[in-house]
């Protein structure tokens, strides 16, 4: 991951829905949006599942218990590896959360060289030691965690030292506005003084830009092609055009950080000064002699052509030397 650039990590887990074609689908499609990675899980059921397991959300017609469905999100060895070159060949980390030990012996034979710890893993410390032993970096997703859970889990990670990062992340699928976490950033960022981001579930762009302005180093959203597809993430999930969205506004902003704007003028707003700001005039024909008001004036652009309206008391109570018409600017030269 490079200083000063936020890590874009776009996470297909089972959108691919067991169809190996599909997940080599997802990353030609993400290899042209711009981010820097993409996600699988690795799910092998025998390893973290049983039959008693029940469905966060019943949307299956073809698995009759949870376990079934882990085991048709299978892939093998080799096809992990396809998967794994496919992404290289296109200029893409990849990158998978496992879920039992099993997954992590087989994603080491992959050649992963981050790995990612999902909500329900952060007090599996069966599964962060194995994952922590491996020597890689480590991002931490908190949606299931206290603030005090995080502190043992992280504690307990430091433990082997291994470079770790921590994911802001509700567990709720899709989440709304009220259930994001924003503000748990900064809080996040100054307990453990580790790079610090943003795990989205609501489906939505924009939550992903605000915490990349609130501070976010990296970003987790899940993707799909289309939010009426079948799986359990879909509408907690960009779609791609969303995805680009995000890219590109990430971008901006940080190529904007690299700038320190002032609010000094400089010649710039000097020419757009004289184009937006006004000069005073009266507001109705006045003759010599006349007292001005406050009533009597307006103000009208450009500026430079009568006294600066910011100056409206100097010219209040003056007597103006000469006949005007409505709408005349007034110059020090017309005031006695």
């Amino acid at each position: 991951m490079k200083k000063n650039k936020v890590y874009i990590i776009a996470e297909v887990a089972q959108a691919h829905d067991g169809s190996l074609g599909i997940a080599h689908s997802y990353i030609d499609a993400l290899s042209k949006s711009g981010i820097d990675a993409v996600k699988f899980q690795t799910h092998i059921a025998k390893a973290e599942s049983s039959a008693f397991e029940p469905f966060r959300v019943n949307f299956t017609y073809q698995d009759a218990t949870r376990f079934d469905y882990w085991k048709r999100m299978e892939f093998s060895l080799e096809q992990w590896i396809g998967l794994k070159k496919h992404c290289n060949d296109v200029g893409l980390e990849f990158i998978s959360s496992p879920f039992s030990n099993a997954a992590v012996d087989l994603l080491e034979k992959v050649g992963v060289n981050y790995y990612k710890i999902g909500s329900g893993e952060v007090n599996n410390y069966l599964l962060l030691e194995k994952v922590a032993k491996t020597g890689k970096s480590i991002i931490l997703s908190s949606g299931l965690s206290s603030m005090n859970e995080l502190d043992d889990s992280i504690s307990f990670l430091h433990s082997f030292g291994n470079d770790l990062s921590i994911l802001q992340c509700t567990t709720a699928y899709p989440t709304e506005p009220g259930q994001w976490g924003l503000n748990i950033l900064g809080e996040l960022k100054s307990r453990y003084c580790v790079p610090v981001g943003y795990s989205d579930h609501s489906g939505k762009a924009h939550p992903s830009i605000a915490a990349v302005a609130l501070g976010a180093e990296l970003l987790e959203f899940h993707v799909i092609f289309d939010q009426q597809m079948f799986g359990p993430d879909a509408k907690a999930s960009l779609c791609l055009q969303d995805v680009k969205q995000v890219v590109v506004a990430v971008r901006e902003l940080e190529e904007d950080r690299k700038f320190c704007y002032t609010k000094a003028i400089n010649p710039m707003l000097s020419t757009y000064k004289n184009i937006f700001e006004k000069s005073l005039a009266i507001n109705k024909n006045m003759v010599a002699g006349d007292i001005i008001t406050f009533n009597d004036l307006e103000a009208k652009k450009p500026k430079g052509y009568g006294i600066d309206a910011c100056h409206y008391k100097k010219v209040i109570g003056h007597r103006i030397k000469k006949d005007l018409l409505a709408f005349d600017f007034i110059t020090e030269e017309d005031l006695l």
